[in-house]
């Protein structure tokens, strides 16, 4: 603002001239004031709208308008438009006005118009007032023909002397007889508003106005509307005096003239106001904010987002300014409300607003000095903001509104001009100085808050009216009546010479004038409290307890100590507690006093510790590094190093290079200008004046600076010229410093890699410091240059060129801002590239070194027990297992952080197994497995992990498993990703291999071939690892495996025709001699002979059958013709069906030829077959597949296909005996009394006695499972059959209701069918069957509810919400897999209720081999006590799952062709069902939980044969159906899984259920609501100690004991305290809790052994004492309240020797865990020699046989107790004569040597004579037949 002499007024006179432009008509002073140009288009501003003719007179308006020059100056225009008329030209063709206007010719237009003539004032001072009087006055002098000439007045206008700013005043008069005082502002840099802020608020509301002033001050577009000028311009005014202290420096135009409308479309921010006439010209701009001010609305286009305050203070300043504008509203609601709220006027108001403003800028910026970099002081101090710092001190990093106002233009402004310490000072910041403290406690109490905003309004007040008491003005207006007159003067041309010389005089005058000096108060500007503090008071800071930086300490002090064992312990605890911010700057604290002379030698493992703790703490800071944390830790990575090879030294920041921070420019600048500032310092420090009393340490930069500013007029040239010499040095040489700091942090220690451009924004070459590059922008700036540079085959120098561009842009930016001299900075640009390829070549040296290194020690690899067969396909690779969703083995519950662990995955040709380390050290003992077979790998996806330990991002896998298994593992970086990408391969390859004949029950011989095969393909190094010998044991595989083959593979086509006569008659012969799988468990193996083809075929089915009574197998002529049924083999080529097996039970009545038409109704040709028959009631069962067309149950039709069909359903139910029996049975008469009375009666006692059943003569039979009857009703579909929906209440517990089928006529056939299959069939009234529709559900539903079911139990990462449990079960009800359980158990159920009554029952769903096997196969096990025992449950799987034809191989995609119908586990649904019905009746099943969770791992684990393939026809071609065993060479393999269920049997008792102690003939009826099911535990459970139990021979990864030493340990002495803490997800629980028949056992044999008691011998044990006990301890368990679910797994401690005998299996299982030493059954006992091991003499030894054992038991003597070995009979193989062999007893006949050979070893036994030696021997061989 110009002080003195220089008049900056002017005055123009615009009028209309033709074409309705406007032109002007007069200015003065003619020429342009000396330092102030006319500005241009003056004219378009006095008229915005447009120059115009209009048909009547409009009263004179008055306007200001804003105009900016190039300069950035703003010039107030203000404009009074009055209204001259004209003569139309087109009426009267009169002489033409002075003004020469003209007009568009239009038919309609009057005679008279008007047209505008502005007077416009042009001023640097915006004084509206004052400039509406003055052109008022000289209107006035005009039409009222005033005397004073108007040039006096124009001229006393142009020189009136403007008084100096600072709250002085002048009065004025133009000499028309008018005074008026102008006021300057006391401050001129706070702005003047009047009343415009307060009248903005009135216009738009507190909210929009808000939302303005954010949009301002974020950059963007704003454009007022409105119909009056002056409201445009005041709004303007209003927005930029809010502002203050911030000034808007973009395009500024309060009123935009129509004409240049265009301006709108500019890219820059903008605030402009335009007339509302032009609304529609503004409707297509897409990112204005457009604010009506007439209307008060703000309107935000779609793509605009508008950064708000933050909160909570965007509350705090709505609430206050809503105080200001409407004081009512506080008491709006008092019932007493105060009698009226004095409100302030429109001038207060405005002033109080403005004061929130101030109030709200001094809470944002509140310590913004103390960010201050100074970093040149003379000649002109240069400051920058270090905005990183500011931003982390006031924990508002995240704070959209604050970034983008600190990015902006505004704010770079409010550096430069508030930043110099020394100047004048106002309002602002004295608020920032002093009040913060105040402003900080008074924010949560709004009416504090107005307090102070009342005080700060006052100020603004007298600020802008200094003397509020002379505010006085007298001008002259002009008369009412005016106007009449006015036409008849036209404004007078005035005369410029006059008023010339007026500004000459004055001028002249001026300048005889003495000066006006104004001093202007410059003072040290005062800093105000430091930031730190305000963080602390708020609590912003991330809570770090002092313990974390007590840990931090500690673990460095140990680093330093050489106490590397304490360090490792912690270091876990370290990295967790590095996440604050309190611990990063704690260890760059600890980290710099271990730093001297800027040099610290660390050996490797201190070195390394440091690195990574260095690391963790980087990786946790933003690329702004706005906690200073990589500002500390950059002159420390400088500092330790340690010692390679050849005087090498490798420094710290070689292994820190990895982080955003180092490649962020302004990361750099703030570093370059914080160092510059503290030299600086330095430099002044030293020249401080020694005499200066206050120490000299507590200045700080600025106010050094302000000091120096303050003494800088008094210096003299030289030293003057001295000073900026220094600084200037000081600047360059920090630049140099900074050079060799950034090639350090940018060049890697690989040069050869350009890892770092890709990384970061470095290969950016455009970046500026003012743009944030986020990383997904860096990134593919970085690609984008690498391609255009060819970067795929990059040099080092490249990197060397980057790097030095990088370089180069930092020290141009720095030195042009500090101004370095031009000679400094070509030096500089010279010097960069030899410092960066000086470094290059150092770093080529410490990366040969550090490559020599030893590896840091890493774990050992720890190798896992293989399965006999099995073998690696690729050895370990070095790998993290990371946490996944399950919480359990991250110590989140409790226990210990047992993962992430560290180890190795290995792939063998069976399983995937991780064996590793818990990476926590306090937990590093244990081992922690992970394995799934490779057959039951579901899904594989490739996920980057981000590793705790080592902060860098690694390529993982996500691997998850049907067997309810995930690995989510990391691979570690010494894991070549072309290593991985052959892991991964591999993985596929064995997953989905081309046939079945590559899975490993298949390959568990010959794997050695595979993989050979595999690497003479890959050549890969993965497969280093099969050795020459594997190679040649393959080739002997191949050649034996063809021997085999050939061997076993069943009689071809042709030769099988020789079968066929007999076939074909109807007979099968089948030899005595029990074939294999009936065989007990305890039988010795034998090679039985060569058998026929029908001995081959369907051996289970036959055998059970004939349990059943349906068929016989004798020969067909004396096979009596009177048996309803016969086994018919009209499949046995699989020419039929080729699902179904060869044998199948039919009618007697219905030819083989029938059953060839019917099956092609069926689909698949699955015709109805005989599968089970109830033995009490006759009712058969069987099942089918859906029918084809409508069939029977649509209208007979009459082709023969449908009416054979009829036949045979006829024939079936001809075969019922209740159906030849015609009497009453079937209807009500007979059957309704008892089951209405006895049964309901039954069924109440049932509810109080649990097992009590009450059997009246002819009630229905059965249990049901819960003795908590639930309210709800059944959910049965309510169509089930016309005549089955009796309408009595149904069963409470999912079953159906007792009274449900007490019906007029029972049918007796019904066929559950399809609900969709069936629509449109009409019901026969005459047939004897009727069906049943159901809704079942499709094996995609079971495939997706399975997938969810997975990720239920086994989520893939950690749920974010508080309620994990919650979460669970809403993922388990989601995945509806409990629904899918209800409805196959309701239908079973169903099923089981209409047998138990006599009718038979036809199961007819879908293709017959999913959910028909399901309900079938329950049904039978509801049904049949036998199929609850183990042999029974494995002939029902065998039977109904196996012979037909479930389809395994592709339910269970096991091959390459099967992949793509993904894995649908309908086995497995079935096993759920059976462990529910288990659940509820514990007592009824002979086998454990751990049966049924045994067979779900091992029919997708692909380990034995059992589960591959769809049917026995595909079993049978590839021979695999029925082999023999005795020829195998490698007895460990086992083939088949009920083998090796046979085999484990005679190791350990875990198959069976204890509880086991069924009532006779018992029918099940368990409830099916899901409320009553329960979530298989295995689905959730886990052992991270062994890996999954269900491989016995790896469990412990112990191998097993042969029996004799473990007979040694039979007998153990009282336990001693074995107590020891179990884990979850560790420790096996079956293993380690103590159960309760464990412990019954063990009191029983101590009593035993105490009172020594003598059991009776065998015959009495057997007959009473063992029903007796084992029906007691049934009952024992059953009220001692363990509950019905006990895992009973025996240790092997206790049943080391005990083997089932081949008797009831139940019996002889419990029998045999009584270790009684004293009554011994003794079937044959005596004196033998026994062979010791080698080179050991033989020894007499007493000998025992135990028949009922099958045992071989020997002492030391007759008397000894302790039995010193056994040899179990089940693994005699033959006893055969020996001969004597070397060491034997003398004088001893050759006959009495004999030999036992047992699959393990050879015993020789010498007997006393030969008599002797026979009668052992044929003891020995009764035994083995009699088992």
């Amino acid at each position: 603002m110009p002080s003195k002499g220089h008049f900056h007024n002017r005055l123009i006179l615009a009028a209309y001239s033709s074409e309705g432009q406007g032109r002007i008509l007069q200015r003065f002073p003619e020429k342009d004031w000396e330092d102030n140009p006319f500005p241009q288009g003056l004219e378009l501003f006095c008229q915005p709208s447009g120059w115009q003719l209009v048909p009547e007179r409009k009263p004179p308006s008055f306007f200001v308008s804003v105009l900016t020059d190039i300069n950035s100056e703003r010039h107030y225009c203000a404009c009074f438009t009055f209204w001259k008329s004209v003569e139309n030209p087109q009426v009267c063709k009169g002489e033409p006005s002075e003004a020469d206007e003209d007009d568009s010719p239009d038919v309609l237009q009057p005679a008279q118009l008007y047209a505008p003539k502005s007077l416009v004032l042009v001023s640097r001072l915006d004084h509206t007032e004052v400039f509406r009087n003055c052109l008022s006055l000289i209107y006035t002098v005009h039409v009222d023909g005033l005397t004073v000439p108007m040039e006096t007045v124009i001229g006393n206008l142009l020189t009136c002397i403007i008084p100096i700013a600072g709250g002085s005043q002048r009065t004025i008069t133009l000499g028309a007889g008018d005074r008026q005082v102008i006021q300057m502002p006391i401050n001129d840099s706070l702005p003047v508003s009047g009343c415009s802020v307060a009248q903005l608020f009135r216009q738009l509301g507190i909210v929009n106005v808000l939302c303005l002033f954010c949009a301002a001050l974020t950059e963007h577009k704003i454009l007022f509307l409105s119909s009056s000028y002056q409201r445009l311009t005041d709004a303007c005014r209003a927005l930029l005096a809010i502002m203050f202290p911030l000034k808007y420096s973009f395009t500024y135009v309060p009123i935009l003239p129509g004409k240049l409308l265009e301006v709108l479309s500019t890219p820059t921010p903008f605030i402009i106001g335009v007339n509302s006439h032009f609304r529609s010209e503004t409707q297509e701009l897409l990112d204005v904010i457009i604010a009506d001010l007439d209307g008060g609305t703000v309107t935000i286009p779609e793509c605009v987002h508008i950064s708000l305050l933050p909160e909570p203070l965007l509350h705090h300043t709505q609430t206050v300014i809503s105080m200001v504008l409407d004081p009512e509203l506080e008491v709006a609601d008092h019932a007493f409300p105060p009698s009226s709220v004095q409100l302030a006027t429109l001038k207060i108001q405005d002033k109080e607003i403005r004061a929130v403003f101030l109030w709200l800028f001094a809470h944002l910026f509140q310590g913004y000095r103390w960010c201050l970099h100074i970093i040149r002081i003379h000649p002109e101090p240069v400051i920058r903001f270090h905005k990183a710092a500011f931003l982390g001190q006031r924990a508002l990093a995240e704070d959209d509104f604050l970034m983008k106002v600190l990015d902006g233009m505004a704010f770079a402004g409010f550096v430069s001009e508030r930043g110099p310490p020394y100047r004048a000072t106002d309002l602002f910041d004295d608020l920032i100085a002093n009040q913060v403290e105040r402003i900080r406690q008074e924010t949560g109490d709004p009416h504090k808050v107005m307090k102070h905003i009342k005080e700060l309004a006052e100020q603004l007040f007298r600020n802008e009216n200094p003397y509020p008491a002379v505010t006085m003005h007298r001008v002259q207006r002009t008369a009412e009546n005016a106007q009449p007159r006015l036409p008849q003067t036209s404004f007078p041309h005035l005369d410029e010479v006059s008023v010339q010389l007026f500004i000459d005089h004055a001028a002249a005058k001026l300048k005889t004038a003495p000066p006006v000096v104004k001093a202007e108060l410059k003072g040290m500007v005062p800093t105000g409290p430091p930031l730190a503090d305000i963080v602390d008071r708020n609590g912003n800071v991330l809570a770090n307890s002092a313990r974390r930086l007590e840990v931090v300490r500690n673990c460095i002090t140990y680093i330093f100590d050489n106490k590397m064992l304490e360090a490792k312990k912690l270091m876990p605890a370290v990295l967790r507690a590095l996440k604050g911010r309190a611990a990063r700057v704690c260890l760059t604290q600890e980290l710099n006093l271990h730093v001297l002379q800027n040099r610290a030698v660390l050996d490797d493992q201190q070195f390394d510790y440091i690195v990574r703790m260095m690391n963790c703490t980087l990786q946790d800071c933003s690329h702004m590094d706005e906690h200073g944390i990589a500002a500390a830790l950059l002159p420390l990575v400088t500092a330790f190093c340690r010692k390679l090879g050849g005087g090498i030294t490798q420094f710290a920041y070689s292994c820190v290079q990895e982080h955003m921070v180092w490649t962020n420019m302004q990361f750099w600048e703030a570093m370059f200008y914080s160092d510059v500032q503290k030299h600086i310092r330095a430099l002044y420090l030293e020249n401080g004046e020694e005499g200066d009393t206050s120490s000299p340490k507590q200045l700080s930069a600025l106010e050094l600076a302000s000091e120096q500013s303050r003494l800088w007029p008094t210096l003299s040239k030289e030293q003057q010229q001295e000073r900026v010499q220094k600084e200037e040095s000081t600047v360059f040489s920090q630049a140099i410093h900074y050079a060799n700091r950034m090639s350090y942090l940018l060049l890697p220690l690989d040069t050869s890699k350009n890892r770092l451009l890709r990384n970061t924004g470095l290969g950016d070459v455009e970046s500026v410091s003012n743009s944030y590059v986020t990383n997904s922008i860096a990134g593919s700036m970085a690609e984008s240059y690498d391609t255009e540079s060819g970067f795929e085959d990059a040099e080092s120098s490249d990197v060397a060129n980057s790097v030095v561009r990088f370089i180069n842009r930092f020290v141009d930016k720095v030195c042009n801002e500090s101004g370095v001299t031009n000679e400094h900075l070509k030096a500089l640009h010279t010097m960069i590239p030899d410092i960066v390829q000086m470094h290059i070549e150092t770093l080529d040296a410490v990366h040969r070194e550090s490559k020599r290194l030893p590896p840091i020690q890493k774990p050992k690899l720890l190798r896992p027990t293989l399965l006999p067969g099995e073998e690696f396909v690729m050895d370990g690779m070095r790998v993290h297992l990371i946490t996944d969703g399950r919480e359990e083995a991250t110590g989140a519950m409790g226990g210990p952080p047992l993962l992430p662990a560290e180890g190795a995955i290995f792939l063998s040709n069976y399983r995937l197994i991780f064996k590793g380390t818990p990476t926590d050290p306090l937990v590093g003992e244990q081992v922690v497995t992970r394995s799934f077979p490779i057959a039951s790998l579901t899904k594989e996806k490739r996920i980057s992990v981000n590793l705790p330990m080592d902060q860098l991002v690694q390529e993982g896998l996500q691997l998850r498993s049907c067997t309810f298994q995930l690995m989510k593992i990391a691979f570690d970086e010494e894991v070549a990703s072309d290593l991985a990408e052959v892991f991964r391969k591999h993985m596929h390859k064995l997953r989905y291999p081309q046939h079945v004949q590559g899975t490993f029950a298949f390959t568990v011989g010959q794997s050695a071939k595979l993989a050979v095969e595999h690497k003479t393909k890959d050549k890969n190094q993965s497969l280093k690892t099969l050795s020459k010998n594997l190679v040649k044991s393959a080739k002997r595989t191949i050649g034996r495996q063809y021997v085999t083959r050939k061997k076993y593979s069943p009689p071809t086509w042709e030769n099988r025709s020789s079968f066929q006569s007999e076939m074909d008659e109807d007979e099968i012969s089948v030899s005595e001699e029990p074939d294999q799988s009936s065989l007990t468990l305890s039988s010795t193996i034998r090679s039985s002979d060569r058998q026929t083809m029908s001995n081959v075929v369907e051996r289970a089915c036959c055998r059970d059958y004939q349990r059943l009574g349906l068929g016989t197998l004798s020969n067909s002529l004396t096979r009596s013709k009177n048996e309803p049924f016969r086994i018919s083999t009209v499949n046995r080529m699989y020419t039929v069906c080729r699902s179904y097996p060869g044998l199948l039970i039919v009618p007697q009545s219905i030819p083989d030829s029938t059953i060839q038409r019917i099956c092609r109704c069926y689909r698949q040709n699955r015709f109805p077959v005989v599968c089970w028959r109830n033995s009490r009631t006759k009712a058969l069962l069987l099942r089918s597949a859906g029918l084809h067309a409508k069939g029977v149950v649509g209208p007979s039709q009459a082709d023969s296909t449908s009416l054979e069909q009829e036949k045979y359903l006829q024939a079936i139910i001809s075969s019922m005996p209740s159906y030849s029996e015609a009497s009453g049975r079937n209807t009500l008469s007979g059957f309704t009394s008892s089951h209405m009375t006895l049964g309901q009666r039954a069924r109440v006692i049932s509810l109080s006695q649990p097992r009590v059943s009450v059997k009246a003569r002819n009630s229905p039979r059965g249990k049901w499972g819960s003795i908590r009857g639930s309210g709800r009703l059944s959910t049965y579909n309510p169509d089930v059959g016309n005549r089955l929906a009796g309408k009595e209440s149904p069963q409470t517990n999912g079953g159906p209701s007792e009274t449900y089928f007490l019906r007029q006529q029972r049918a007796y056939l019904y066929i559950i069918g399809d609900k969709s299959q069936l629509k449109g069939g009409k019901q026969d009234s005459f047939q004897q069957w009727e069906v049943v529709p159901i809704e079942v559900f499709d094996v995609r539903q079971v495939k997706n509810s399975f997938k969810k079911l997975m990720k239920a139990c086994v989520p893939s990462s950690p749920n974010t919400e508080p309620n994990t449990n919650m979460n669970f079960h809403r993922c388990l009800e989601e995945s509806e897999w409990m629904n899918l359980l209800h409805k196959v158990l309701q239908v079973s159920v169903l099923v089981v209720e209409l047998l138990d009554n006599g009718s038979s029952v036809m199961v007819s769903l879908e293709d017959g081999w999913d959910v028909t096997t399901q309900v079938v196969s329950l049904v039978q096990l509801l049904s049949d006590p036998y199929y609850r025992t183990i042999d029974g449950f494995r002939l029902l799987v065998e039977k109904e799952w196996l012979s037909f034809g479930h389809r395994f191989s592709h339910r269970g995609a096991q091959t390459l062709a099967s992949q793509s119908s993904g894995f649908t586990p309908v086995f497995l649904q079935f096993l759920d069902c059976v462990h529910q019905i288990h659940l509820q009746f514990p007592m009824e099943f002979e086998f454990s939980q751990y049966y049924l969770k045994f067979l779900a791992y091992h029919y997708v684990s692909n380990r034995f044969r059992t589960f591959l393939l769809d049917s026995d026809y595909e079993r049978i071609e590839l021979g695999v159906l029925y082999e023999e065993k005795g020829e195998r060479k490698n007895p460990q393999v086992c083939k088949s899984v009920w083998d090796y269920i046979d085999r484990l049997n005679k190791k350990t008792p875990i198959f069976y259920n204890y509880m086991f102690s069924p009532e006779e003939e018992e029918v099940l009826k368990p409830y099916s609501f899901i409320s009553n099911l329960k979530v298989w535990d295995f689905y959730t459970e886990e052992m991270l100690s062994e890996g999954p139990s269900f491989d016995w021979e790896l469990v412990r990864g112990r191998p097993e004991k042969p029996q004799e030493e473990a007979g040694d340990r039979q007998e153990t002495t009282a336990p001693k305290s074995q107590r020891r803490i179990v884990w979850p997800c560790y420790d096996s629980l079956s293993k380690v809790l103590p159960d309760a028949i464990t412990k019954l056992l063990q009191v029983r044999n101590k009593a035993e052994v105490v009172i020594k008691i003598k059991l009776l011998r065998r015959s009495l044990l057997m007959s009473s004492n063992l029903s007796h006990q084992r029906r007691s301890q049934g009952v024992y368990l059953q009220e001692s309240g363990v509950g019905s679910s006990i895992n009973l797994a025996l240790d092997c401690e206790v049943s080391a020797t005990s083997t089932p005998a081949a008797g009831r299996p139940s019996t002889s299982t419990l029998y045999s865990q009584f270790q009684s030493t004293e009554s011994e059954n003794r079937s044959f006992e005596g004196i033998l020699y026994k062979k010791g091991a080698l080179l050991k003499p033989w020894k007499p030894r007493w000998f025992v046989l135990d028949k009922t054992k099958h045992q071989l038991r020997y002492y030391e003597t007759r008397q000894d107790k302790d039995c010193k070995g056994v040899i179990d009979l089940a693994e005699v193989e033959s006893v055969f004569p020996g001969t004597p062999t070397m060491g034997a007893p003398k004088n001893i006949d050759d006959k009495a040597f004999f030999d036992l050979k047992t699959t393990k070893r050879v015993y020789n036994f010498c007997a006393q004579d030969s008599t002797n030696a026979q009668l052992w021997m044929d003891s020995i061989q009764s035994c083995l037949s009699d088992a």
